[in-house]
């Protein structure tokens, strides 16, 4: 789900909320040493997130957050922001020269640039928190 938050709605705060969780409180964020990652330089979207991108030949940026059932990805596009919000039983993510995360019918690929490779211990944090959240509803096991 894209909300367009460039100004605050107390709907769209409740709506995150219900999907992706609260944020982490500032012991939790401290301990786990951050919740959010540095902006990454967009390379590409799929055709259905093409208008949340500039026009002309502006680079695109991105940064991501860290919720307790989900990831936030906030997305610049001059003075609006939008964040897509993807609960972590929807989010897929693949490895490709740089990273691609696929939700929703919608994709997004960063590139693979000095920010990025900045953000690696972040995108691993991101795949431990998706794996704990996972194995909460593991039944295998049972």
């Amino acid at each position: 789900m894209i909300l367009n938050t460039t100004h605050f709605n107390k709907e769209h705060k409740q709506l995150i909320q219900d999907l992706v969780g609260p944020s982490f409180t500032f012991l939790e964020a401290f301990k786990m040493k951050g919740v959010g990652s540095k902006r990454m330089i967009i390379e590409d979207v799929s055709p259905n997130l093409s208008r949340l991108m500039n026009n002309v030949s502006d680079v695109n940026y991105a940064n991501i957050e860290l919720r307790q059932k989900g990831i936030l990805i906030f997305i610049n596009k001059g003075l609006q922001s939008f964040t897509w919000v993807i609960p972590y039983y929807q989010l897929v993510i693949y490895k490709t020269n740089g990273s691609s995360i696929h939700a929703q019918g919608k994709f997004i690929h960063f590139r693979n640039s000095k920010t990025f490779r900045e953000n690696k211990k972040f995108f691993e944090k991101m795949l431990d928190e998706k794996i704990k959240y996972d194995n909460q509803y593991n039944f295998q096991n049972t």
